[in-house]
This record gives structure tokens, C-alpha cells and sequence, in this order.
């Protein structure tokens, strides 16, 4: 099944605690803890949430030189999340230290290593902004799959794409590489700060591995029922 991740974006833990308390009887929770949660509450909100038994995708794009890298994702390794991520314009040695330094983590704590992600292109980047503002010559298309090539190369599980890039990216690394895909809305939603968005369905048909759902299933009227009805859009109508 393709997990659904809702955003925990929220300022600190009794916020999150007290939004989560709806879903106690749903079986297929997962969560995206950014850089605003992780940062003010740290290894504890973590806890709590594996305490649950939710499983957590810690997203903190780590991006700096391959050993600091390593030491960084080795504390991240133990603290059981299932998903991690890296940016993949460090490079590839920067990933395959992420890499090690993950399961050297993992290892050390006694838990399953996560599942290392490497984002590509940010959904927030515009093909005009890779051209004009990063210099990069050539298309969206061909940037997002060679990073993916090269993450897959040097020891990532996937990639953080857009769903409209899943079939370019499958079909340059293989289609048992993971695509999990933001930049998700529902049809009747605005786009935000977000360029290159699909609906909860489109990735569906589009071989995702996972969504990212943030601002539509938190500041829903009724977060668990639009999370079920995300949750059967992306899996095909299956619960």
C-alpha cells in the first residue's frame, strides 16, 4: 500500500498530540515531521509518535560535506523514523555517507535503519527558477533524472519528486524505486506556494510510492475522513 503522509506542521507537541488523538483507531497512520517540529521538540516528538506506533518521516534534507553528513544521519539512525532525506545536489558521496551513517545508527540503537529519500528538485522550484536563478541548462525533466540516477547509484531507497516526474524517474532508475511525492491537493484547492501539484487520484495513476499531504487533511473541518478518502484516492479506492 502507498503511504500517505500527513505534514505535522505545527509549532510544538501538545499541538500535534492533540490533532492526532482523532486517528487513535486509524491502522495506517504515517507523518511527516519537518524541520519547524523536529527543531523545538527534538528526539521527543519522535518518541511519542513510535510510541503510538506511527510511522514517521523525518524530513530534514541534510546537505553539507559527506562527513558531517555521515555523523549527523548516524543520530538519526537510531531513532527509529522509517523515512529520512537528503538533498541530492550534495552529491554522490555526500548520499552514500548518509547512507552509512544511517545503518551505522541504526545498528548501534538496536532498530530497523529508515529508508533514505533524496530530494531532487524542490515542487516550490519553477523550471524558470532552475534556468534564470541556478544556472542549471537543462529541463526540469532531465535534472530530476539524473539526480535520481545518481541517488540511486550511491545508496538511496527514492527520491522526493513530483508525481509528474515518476514515470521519467522509473523508468531511469526501475520501477521498485521509491517516488514519494508533495506538492499533493485536492481538486477543489488552491496551489499555494507549490508549482508542479497533482491530485491525491493523478498519483495514483502515476506509480507513486507515497504522498505528502499537509495543509488539506490538517485544516480540514474533518482531518480523519479526508485523510480515508486521500488514503483510498492514492491506493486506488482500496482501503
Amino acid at each position: 500500500m502507498n503511504p500517505v503522509f500527513i505534514a505535522l506542521d505545527f509549532v510544538d507537541a501538545p499541538t500535534v498530540l492533540k490533532f492526532l488523538e482523532p486517528f487513535k483507531d486509524v491502522k495506517t497512520l504515517a507523518v511527516k515531521v519537518g524541520m519547524e517540529l523536529f527543531y523545538r521538540e527534538g528526539a521527543s516528538i519522535i518518541k511519542a509518535l513510535r510510541n503510538q506506533n506511527i510511522d514517521v518521516f523525518l524530513d530534514l534534507k541534510l546537505h553539507d560535506i559527506p562527513h558531517t553528513v555521515q555523523q549527523a544521519a548516524k543520530q538519526l539512525g537510531q531513532l527509529d523514523v522509517q523515512f529520512t532525506t537528503v538533498h541530492s545536489l550534495g552529491g554522490s558521496e555526500m548520499i552514500k555517507a548518509a547512507r552509512r551513517g544511517l545503518d551505522e545508527g541504526a545498528k548501534q540503537a538496536g532498530v530497523n535503519g529508515p529508508q533514505l529519500l533524496a530530494v531532487t528538485q524542490l515542487t516550490s522550484t519553477s523550471e524558470n527558477q532552475l534556468h534564470d536563478e541556478e544556472l542549471v541548462n537543462v529541463s526540469m525533466a532531465e535534472s530530476v533524472s539524473h539526480l535520481a540516477k545518481m541517488a540511486s547509484q550511491s545508496g538511496a531507497d527514492g527520491v522526493i519528486s513530483s508525481a509528474l516526474e515518476n514515470d521519467l524517474i522509473h523508468q531511469a532508475v526501475s520501477y521498485d524505486f521509491k517516488c514519494i511525492n508533495p506538492g499533493i491537493r485536492l481538486p477543489s484547492n488552491s496551489v499555494d506556494d507549490q508549482k508542479r501539484v497533482v491530485t491525491p487520484t493523478k498519483a495514483f495513476k502515476l506509480h507513486t510510492g507515497g504522498i505528502v499531504v499537509g495543509r488539506n487533511i490538517t485544516q480540514s473541518d474533518n482531518p480523519v475522513q479526508t485523510y480515508k478518502d486521500i488514503y483510498n484516492a492514492v491506493n486506488g479506492g482500496i482501503k
